[in-house]
């Protein structure tokens, strides 16, 4: 995003319009959906298996990846449809004022986003060395 955000507001626009657009793809959505899956299920496994230590940090991670969700399908999403909808980038009149009203909420919640999912992986680490200690 620092080299992104480095270039003229029609090479933003433009840019940012065409990985919005790239990222909407089943293997991206099954990455984005079984990654909380997974999580919740290691969850469920550790309660069910009486490790209720690891149980708990990976339902922690879980629960932060839940938030890194509604984050995204609350606030990058709209963005992402809004952006999109301005058009194209040639007949957008006034890219300064589209590209400010998108970039900097989308890249302040993409941060928050960041560090919700690194979060809920040290969670999951932590989750998993407890997992090794008590399989022991």
């Amino acid at each position: 995003m620092p080299g992104l955000a480095a270039g003229d507001d029609r090479t933003y626009v433009t840019a940012m319009q065409h990985i919005n657009k790239s990222i909407e793809n089943g293997m991206f959505g099954l990455v984005f959906v079984g990654a909380f899956l997974a999580t919740g299920v290691a969850a469920w496994l550790q309660h069910k298996a009486g490790r209720r230590r690891a149980a708990l940090w990976a339902g922690a991670a879980t629960l932060l990846y839940v938030v890194a969700l509604m984050v995204t399908m609350g606030v990058n999403i709209p963005l992402n449809n809004e952006l999109a909808a301005a058009g194209d980038p040639s007949r957008i009149h006034d890219l300064a004022a589209v590209r400010a009203k998108f970039g900097g909420t989308w890249v302040a919640t993409n941060m928050l986003r960041t560090a919700l999912c690194t979060a809920g992986l040290l969670a999951l680490t932590r989750s998993l060395v407890l997992n090794g200690r008590d399989s022991r």
